[in-house]
């Protein structure tokens, strides 16, 4: 018995840290998304920001994150304030058996949930992306991933009273994603559009991304990476329910994806008379949005209707939020903000242990608190050294303003010395006249 026991706590260990990688894997896909989705002047701005972001998001969430989320009372509204993980499960704990027996190392969970709190700081990259200061983004970073972010995660999967109120959200629709799209669009608010986006009489401009098989391979990766975030979400699969279970979340995954990209695409073509890859693309992150908050209850063809009706919401609020002048370069608040209230609202619908009440005062719950914290923290970046880059550096480029190279540089002239192999030397140009011999 003690063999078996031990057998399975190392099997959901395991589980437990594999799809943490899948997830972590998703990091990989928000930069290929973001970076096809943006134009090749800020290609390698947007690169940094997501690799800075995942690493400010699994310090900040180690330090303080992770023990605020779940080191506090339940059914409570103001959580503890401490410090790093605390200890790891005792081998005497885990052979005690029992209901409170822990079955995962403690190390797994942390893990596992740092790789979701880096997903939400994901979102509010593509959002703010081709005019914002790289460094006021990384501060606003540290606040959301250490603080914002984790008080919210309490109140619902730490036990607090989102919790104990009945609020259900499987894999983080809302806890995860609308809570990314409220920070992202305080975010936007205070920065506002990108110049030439939109016309004094109303007109809308388009501005396409530089590298459609980029942002293909961006959403193919999340895909891969969101049966992780769903499978690993059932937090075992060492017993028969379990893992018939995980079966069951991730075929309802793909189903709902699938679902998505199909929908999306048609109400494209009868829209706008095209075949709009774009909102194929944003389809297929909506299903995927939409079946999160409830992965496991719906039959594999209701999944595929959720993740249907997230993919026709999502062409219709990116266009509505063009007419607002809300400017999102990537349509992160639409996919995860307005799918993610959809994916909460269709919970009660297959899963009858939840009430429309609960999850309407769980989104208000998580939208007020993570979008009001934000704007604070906006505007105190923007008083203490400005959210926006300048003009000029938004016309050249915030590749060059931000971080002194280009994603594409092969337009770029260098003079070796030596008349050979050596170290590329300045090439005496001033950067506007370097910018001036490229071709747009």
């Amino acid at each position: 018995m003690t063999d078996l026991v031990e057998l399975s706590y190392a099997l959901d260990t395991f589980y437990f840290l594999i799809c943490g990688v899948l997830v972590m894997w998703m990091a990989a896909g928000f930069s290929m998304l973001e970076a096809g989705m943006v134009r090749s002047k800020n290609t390698a701005e947007i690169l940094t920001k997501n690799i800075a972001l995942f690493a400010i998001a699994c310090t900040m969430y180690l330090l303080v994150g992770y023990y605020i989320m779940y080191s506090s009372a339940e059914g409570g509204f103001l959580p503890n304030l401490g410090f790093l993980l605390g200890g790891e499960n005792s081998v005497d704990a885990v052979l005690a058996g029992g209901d409170d027996a822990p079955y995962y190392s403690m190390r797994a969970d942390y893990f596992f949930q740092v790789v979701f709190v880096a997903t939400a700081m994901s979102i509010v990259s593509g959002a703010v992306a081709e005019r914002m200061k790289l460094w006021a983004f990384l501060a606003f970073a540290v606040v959301m991933t250490g603080v914002i972010y984790p008080v919210s995660g309490y109140w619902t999967w730490g036990g607090g009273w989102l919790d104990a109120a009945g609020f259900s959200d499987f894999a983080g629709s809302g806890i995860v994603h609308m809570a990314g799209a409220a920070a992202a669009l305080a975010g936007v608010l205070i920065l506002g559009p990108r110049k030439g986006k939109y016309g004094k009489d109303g007109s809308i401009y388009a501005i396409p991304g530089a590298n459609m098989p980029l942002a293909t391979l961006g959403t193919f990766i999340l895909w891969m990476g969101w049966f992780g975030f769903n499978g690993g979400s059932e937090l075992k699969v060492s017993d028969v329910e379990s893992a018939n279970n995980v079966a069951q979340v991730l075929v309802n995954t793909n189903a709902a994806a699938a679902g998505g990209v199909i929908a999306a695409l048609i109400l494209a073509k009868l829209w706008f008379r095209k075949a709009d890859l774009t909102m194929a693309l944003n389809g297929a992150l909506a299903g995927l949005v939409a079946i999160t908050a409830e992965p496991l209850a719906p039959s594999a063809l209701g999944a595929t209707l959720i993740g249907g009706v997230g993919g026709a919401i999502v062409v219709a609020a990116i266009v509505g939020l063009d007419k607002l002048k809300i400017d999102d370069p990537v349509g992160a608040i639409s996919v995860h903000g307005v799918v993610g209230i959809w994916g909460l609202l269709a919970v009660p619908l297959t899963n009858g242990d939840a009430t429309f009440g609960a999850q309407f005062l769980g989104i208000i719950g998580i939208f007020v608190w993570v979008f009001a914290a934000s704007l604070a923290v906006w505007l105190i970046i923007k008083a203490v050294m400005g959210v926006r880059v300048s003009e000029e550096e938004e016309y050249e480029g915030v590749d060059l303003a931000e971080c002194g190279l280009e994603a594409y540089p092969e337009f770029t002239v260098a003079k070796v010395r030596g008349g050979g192999s050596g170290r590329p030397q300045s090439d005496g140009l001033t950067q506007s006249q370097r910018l001036s011999t490229r071709t747009e």
